[in-house]
């Protein structure tokens, strides 16, 4: 669920068009991610998780709320039966689930934190990262960037839809070992002020 909530705030989703997709250059697709993602300061979603594990045969689907705000903060409560609430600080990850409200702390390394990735989204993006493969379409104003890390990976392939205005649509995760997640976003409001107090586990 970490790496779902996670690659929300960085990256976002598939979903089919009406018509025909058209395939367009990776560097266009990421340069579309990064212009769109230069006008949001922060933004509220109704969101909702399908998550469906390679042993079990059916799919656990939650809803929740996420918020935003750069450069480095986001949190996500999942609603009840599967009551959870995280947020990320940079590199700092706190959970709370359960109706006890037990508290996780994880620290990420110093190169996987939010700052860092919006770093990388600062300026034009005029080459293709290493060690990725990545394929880029348009459909009826919808952009979709399928990654794919090379190497040893956990993740086989992140999945990322998202408009011209860096509105996220949805975001799809598929693991090597065979597992699933996606998630939607719904009722997605940009850049409504946001403040400190908005991101509270308390």
């Amino acid at each position: 669920m970490i790496r779902l909530m996670l690659a929300t705030v960085c990256l976002v989703a598939t979903i089919a068009g009406t018509a025909q997709a058209r395939s367009i250059s990776p560097l266009d697709g990421l340069e579309a991610l990064r212009k769109g993602f230069s006008g949001i300061t922060d933004f509220t979603a109704e969101i909702t998780q399908e998550k469906r594990l390679r042993l079990m045969k059916r799919t656990m689907v939650m809803n929740g709320t996420v918020r935003f705000r750069k450069p480095d903060q986001f949190f996500m409560e999942i609603n009840p039966p599967y009551h959870a609430r995280m947020l990320l600080r940079d590199t700092i990850i706190e959970q709370t689930s359960g109706g006890e409200g037990e508290k996780n702390r994880i620290v990420l390394p110093p190169d996987q934190g939010l700052k860092q990735w919006f770093s990388k989204l600062a300026a034009p993006v005029t080459s293709l990262p290493e060690g990725v493969a990545i394929q880029a379409d348009l459909t009826n104003g919808l952009y979709t960037l399928a990654i794919a890390p090379q190497g040893r990976s956990q993740i086989k392939e992140l999945s990322i839809a998202f408009m011209g205005d860096g509105t996220v649509r949805k975001v799809v995760i598929t693991e090597q070992n065979g597992d699933r997640s996606s998630m939607t976003f719904k009722k997605v409001r940009r850049n409504v002020g946001l403040t400190e107090k908005d991101f509270r586990l308390d």
